[in-house]
C-alpha cells in the first residue's frame, strides 16, 4: 500500500506541466498550439523567449528530481526502499508523459528523466546530462541528443551501480523516452527534424490571445 501511495504522489507531481503554467504566467502562447505542440523546453524555445524555455526546462527536471528524493529521503521511515524508488521514477515521469491535470496531453520527457537520474544518484544524472550536451552541441538536433542519452542511461546505471530494480526502472523509462520520440525518429531519418534554435516560419507560435 506504502508503495502505491508514493507511485500516486510522483505520479501527480510529475502532472505538473511546467511548459503551459510558465507560457500561460508571461503571456505566452500555449506550447500545445504551435510548433511540434509538445510541452516542453524545446518547443517553449521557439516563442522566442528564452527564459520561459529555462524555467520550464527547470521546472520539469525539479519535479522528477523531487518526486524521487521524496520517496528516497523519507520512505524509509515508511518501510519503503528500492522498489519504491523505482516506482516513483517510473510514476513521475509517467505523470509528465500523461498529465491528469492535462487531458493526458504532456511532453516527451527529456528534462523529468533528467531529474529522476540526478535524483537516483547526482553522477549518473551527470553522466546523462553530459553525453545529451555532446550529442546536442555537435549536431544541434534536441531529439537526437535525446535519444541517445536514452541509450547510455540504463548503460551507465548498470555500469556504476549494477544491474538491480531501480536499472530497470531506468531501461523501462529510457524506453519509454525513445517511444515518445518516433515521430523525431522518422523526421532524423528524412532529414525533416529541426535543429536547436531554429525558429521556422512554419512553427512560429500564434498570438497568446489567439491559441487554440
Amino acid at each position: 500500500m506504502e508503495n502505491l501511495i508514493a507511485a500516486v504522489l510522483a505520479y501527480l507531481i510529475g502532472s505538473v506541466s511546467f511548459a503551459v503554467i510558465v507560457s500561460a504566467a508571461m503571456g505566452l502562447a500555449d506550447p500545445r498550439s504551435y510548433g511540434s505542440k509538445n510541452p516542453g523546453a524545446t518547443n517553449v524555445l521557439r516563442s522566442g523567449n528564452k527564459l520561459a524555455a529555462i524555467l520550464t526546462l527547470l521546472g520539469d527536471a525539479f519535479k522528477g528530481w523531487l518526486a524521487v528524493w521524496l520517496t528516497s529521503h523519507f520512505g524509509p521511515h515508511y518501510g519503503l526502499d528500492d522498489p519504491a524508488i523505482a516506482l516513483a521514477a517510473i510514476a513521475v515521469f509517467l505523470g509528465h508523459l500523461y498529465p491528469v491535470f492535462f487531458r493526458f496531453k504532456g511532453g516527451k520527457g527529456v528534462a523529468t528523466a533528467a531529474g529522476v537520474l540526478l535524483a537516483i544518484n547526482p553522477v549518473l544524472g551527470i553522466a546523462t546530462m553530459l553525453t545529451w550536451l555532446i550529442i546536442a552541441f555537435f549536431f544541434r538536433y534536441s531529439s537526437l541528443a535525446a535519444l541517445v542519452a536514452a541509450v547510455f542511461a540504463p548503460l551507465f546505471d548498470v555500469f556504476l551501480f549494477g544491474a538491480n530494480i531501480i536499472a530497470l526502472a531506468v531501461l523501462a523509462m529510457s524506453a519509454l523516452l525513445v517511444w515518445r520520440h518516433r515521430s523525431n525518429i522518422a523526421k532524423l531519418l528524412a532529414g525533416k527534424e529541426s535543429r536547436i534554435g531554429d525558429r521556422k516560419k512554419r512553427n512560429a507560435p500564434p498570438p497568446a490571445g489567439k491559441a487554440h
